[in-house]
């Protein structure tokens, strides 16, 4: 199986969870919500998961071996870099047009 695609839905700025990012797999099976967190200076990926009853969180999908897991997080954070570049890029071209929008 291999990833086709991954997409960065959302950035966050604020708080431990940094992106919400969908991979596709073959270009026939979707995995969306998979977070990017960053907590004690790592980061590291979240795989979708629901809450059960007991108040417990149970994954709804998740990689079988490390191997794997391993591939997944790659490819994931470094979608979530390349999409954290392109942002602060645009964020300087933003500034670039309204400072010459004002004649600085």
């Amino acid at each position: 199986m291999q990833i086709t695609d991954v997409k960065v839905r959302k950035l966050f700025d604020v708080g431990p969870m940094r992106a919400i990012v969908s991979v596709s797999f073959d270009g026939q099976l979707a995995v969306h919500d998979i977070k990017v967190i960053n907590a004690r200076d790592k980061y590291f990926i979240v795989m979708p998961s629901r809450k059960n009853p007991d108040e417990t969180y149970r994954d709804i999908v998740h990689p079988i071996n490390a191997q794997f897991r391993g591939i997944l997080e790659s490819a994931v954070l470094d979608a979530y870099n390349k999409a954290l570049a392109e942002a602060a890029e645009a964020a300087e071209d933003d500034a670039a047009d309204g400072a010459e929008a004002v004649g600085v």
